[in-house]
C-alpha cells in the first residue's frame, strides 16, 4: 500500500513538473507565478523525501550504531531538500521552514539547523514591486511620500521586507513592505501542504504533522495583515509601558495599510551579537535578565505572547539620550493569546518544576494535554534531562553532554513528539517555538539556564496566581486576606538568617500585612550574582499581631508562631542561665 501511494506521488510529481518546464525558458514569466510548478516542486520533493526514509533505513538493524548514523545521514539529505524547496516555493513556505528550524530541543538537529539559514536567505522583492505595492495602498508615488528611500533593504523576511526611509517632514522611518505576489499564493500553500501532511500519515502513520498545518492556517491571515501587526505593537507597548528597558516602534498610522507598515526607525544591534555588546559596553546578564522579565510577564501574567523573538527581531542598544541599555522589540505579526485555564496550569506547572514537585508535575503536564508522555513534555517545555528535571531544574547546570543528549532524543523519539505536538492545546505550539528561540538567544550570551531565567519565570508565576487566587492566603476564622496589590515596598526583612526582599504588599481584608520573597541566599544582590537566588517560599508578616506565615507553593501554609515562640525562649532561658553564673 505504502509502495502503490510512493509510486502514485512519483508519477504525479513527474507530470506536475513537466508541465511547468517551458515556463523556465521564457525570461518574461515567473515560474513561481504558476500553481503546478510550485505543485510539482512540492510533491517532488515530498516523494523523494519519503522514498529516501523508506528504502535507505530498512536493511539496518534499528537502533545499531551503523542505523543512527544512517538515519543521521538521511536527515541531513532531507532537510537540505526541504531548505531547497522553501527557497524555490518562498512565502508560506519559507514561513514554515522558519517555524521548523526554530524547533531546537523538539527536531533533529540535522533539520533545524539547515533550516535556519532561512532567517537570512529569504529573497527579495525588486524596487519595481515595492513601488507597485506602495503605490496601490498608499494611492502615491514613493517620491511624493518620501525625501529618500533607501532601495537596499535593511533586511527581508518570508512575507515582507524593511527599507529605512525619510519622511517630508524629517522624521526617519522604517517601512516594511509585504512581497506582492504571498498574499495570493498563500491560501493554495497551505491547502498544498495540508494534501502532502496526509500523504505522509499514509506512508509513516507514526508521524502527526497536522499541528503545522494547522498553525499556518491560523496564524499566516494575521501576519499578513499589518493592520493587525500595528495593533499588536501598540497593545504589548501599553502592556509592558513599566519597563523601561523596552522600546517599541512608534506606528504611524496614516501611512499604513493592510500590506504597508510605516514605523520609527530605531537602530541597534542583534541580541544574538556579543561583539556589538562588547564595543558598546553591555553587559550580557543585564540583557538576558530583562529579555527573561519581558517574557515571563508576558506569558504568565498577561497571558499575550510575541512568539518571533529570533536575533533579527530583537535589537539591544544604549539610547541617545540618557546611555541606558535598550531593548528593540520588532515584528508584532506573531503574537499568541493564551486562555486563562491554560495561562494559570502553564504558571502552576512552571512552579511545580521549579520546585521540584513531581505529583504537581505529572497532573499539571496532564491538564495541558500531555497524557502519559507527560516525563518527554517536562523535558520538551525545559529542554532538560528528565533526571535533571527530577533533580531540580534550578539546582543543576546545562552541561554540553546534557545538551548533546536532548538534542538526540529529539531524533529518537521523533514519532511520540510528533504525537505530543498533535496532541496538546494549538497554544502551546508558538510557545515551544518562543521557549526554544529565547533558549538560543540564552545559549548565544552564554546565560541559559542562570538562575536571575527562574526567579523571573518564579516571581511572575506567584504574580499571576497571587491575582485569581483570593482565598490563596486565609486568616483562623476563614477570612481572605486579599489579593495582591498596592505599592512596592522597600528594604529588606530577614527572618531564620534569611533576606526576604518585599514585594509588594496585600490588601487584605482586616489585616495590614507585607507579602515577602525567601531565597536561599543571605544577601539578596550576592545570590542573584552567585546562581542561587532561587525563591524557596513566600511569606506573609501581619502587623497587627507579628504573626508570619509560609506559602511553600503548594497551597499549605505553616505557622512559624509556635518557632519564634520557642526562640525567644531559648533565648530567655540562655539569659536567665548566663545572669545566674555572674551571680555565682
Amino acid at each position: 500500500m505504502a509502495r502503490r501511494a510512493l509510486k502514485l506521488a512519483s508519477w504525479t510529481s513527474v507530470a506536475l513538473a513537466a508541465s511547468g518546464i517551458c515556463l523556465y525558458s521564457n525570461k518574461y514569466l515567473d515560474p513561481n507565478d504558476f500553481g503546478a510548478v510550485r505543485v510539482g516542486r512540492a510533491v517532488a520533493t515530498t516523494a523523494v523525501i519519503s522514498y529516501d526514509y523508506l528504502t535507505s533505513l530498512r536493511s539496518v538493524p534499528y537502533g545499531s550504531e551503523e542505523y543512527l548514523q544512517l538515519r543521521s545521514k538521511v536527515h541531513l539529505r532531507s532537510a537540505r531538500r526541504l531548505c531547497e524547496l522553501c527557497c524555490a516555493n518562498r512565502g508560506t513556505f519559507i514561513k514554515v521552514g522558519q517555524h521548523l528550524g526554530a524547533l531546537d530541543y523538539l527536531l533533529p538537529e540535522e533539520y533545524t539547523s539547515t533550516l535556519k539559514v532561512l532567517h537570512s536567505q529569504a529573497p527579495q522583492s525588486s524596487m519595481k514591486e515595492v513601488r507597485q505595492v506602495i503605490r496601490e495602498d498608499l494611492g502615491k508615488e514613493i517620491h511624493d511620500l518620501f525625501l529618500s528611500f533607501d532601495d537596499t533593504p535593511l533586511g527581508a523576511a518570508s512575507l515582507a521586507q524593511v527599507h529605512k526611509a525619510v519622511l517630508r517632514d524629517g522624521r526617519t522611518v522604517a517601512v516594511k513592505v509585504q512581497h506582492p505576489k504571498v498574499q495570493a499564493q498563500s491560501s493554495k500553500d497551505i491547502l498544498l501542504m495540508e494534501v502532502l501532511v496526509l500523504a505522509v500519515k499514509q506512508l509513516f502513520p507514526e508521524f502527526e504533522f497536522m499541528w503545522l498545518v494547522d498553525e499556518a492556517k491560523k496564524n499566516l491571515p494575521l501576519e499578513l495583515d499589518f493592520l493587525n501587526e500595528g495593533r499588536n505593537a501598540e497593545k504589548v507597548a501599553q502592556m509592558l509601558k513599566h519597563f523601561d528597558f523596552l522600546k517599541v516602534p512608534h506606528i504611524y498610522w496614516e501611512l499604513s495599510t493592510k500590506r504597508v507598515l510605516l514605523m520609527e526607525f530605531v537602530d541597534g544591534g542583534q541580541v544574538n551579537d556579543r561583539h556589538y555588546m562588547e564595543r558598546n559596553k553591555i553587559d550580557v546578564n543585564e540583557i538576558s535578565r530583562h529579555l527573561g522579565r519581558m517574557y515571563s510577564e508576558m506569558i504568565f501574567v498577561n497571558g499575550f505572547v510575541h512568539c518571533d523573538p529570533h536575533p533579527g527581531n530583537v535589537l539591544v542598544r544604549k539610547r541617545p539620550d540618557t546611555g541606558k541599555v535598550e531593548i528593540v522589540l520588532l515584528d508584532h505579526g506573531l503574537y499568541q493569546a493564551l486562555t486563562e485555564e491554560f495561562r494559570l496550569d502553564y504558571c502552576r506547572l512552571w512552579q511545580s518544576l521549579i520546585w521540584t514537585d513531581m505529583q504537581s508535575v505529572r497532573k499539571y503536564s496532564q491538564r495541558l494535554g500531555a497524557g502519559d508522555l507527560y516525563p518527554l513534555f517536562a523535558c520538551m517545555l525545559t529542554a532538560r534531562s528528565w533526571d535533571s528535571v527530577n533533580k531540580g531544574i534550578g539546582q543543576t547546570p546545562v552541561t554540553t553532554t546534557e545538551d548533546s543528549e536532548i538534542r538526540n532524543h529529539a531524533a529518537n523519539y521523533l514519532p511520540q513528539i510528533s504525537q505530543l505536538l498533535n496532541r496538546v492545546p494549538r497554544q502551546m505550539l508558538l510557545i515551544f517555538k518562543t521557549n526554544d528561540l529565547l533558549r538560543g538567544i540564552e545559549a548565544a550570551l552564554g546565560t541559559r539556564a542562570s538562575a536571575s531565567s527562574f526567579l523571573n519565570m518564579s516571581r511572575c508565576c506567584i504574580k499571576a496566581l497571587a491575582a485569581v487566587s483570593k482565598g490563596l492566603f486565609k486568616d483562623e476564622d476563614g477570612g481572605q486576606w486579599g489579593e495582591a496589590k498596592g505599592d512596592r515596598v522597600t528594604g529588606r526583612w530577614r527572618f531564620h538568617r534569611r533576606a526576604f526582599p518585599c514585594v509588594r504588599t496585600l490588601g487584605p481584608a482586616r489585616h495590614q500585612s507585607i507579602l515577602l520573597e525567601a531565597f536561599p541566599s543571605g544577601n539578596y544582590q550576592e545570590g542573584l550574582e552567585e546562581n542561587m537566588a532561587m525563591p524557596i517560599l513566600l511569606v506573609v508578616y501581619r502587623m497587627d499581631c507579628g504573626e508570619t506565615k509560609i506559602w511553600t507553593g503548594k497551597e499549605e501554609e505553616r505557622d512559624w508562631k509556635n518557632e519564634n515562640q520557642r526562640r525567644k525562649k531559648g533565648k530567655e532561658t540562655v539569659k536567665r542561665t548566663s545572669e545566674r553564673k555572674n551571680k555565682d
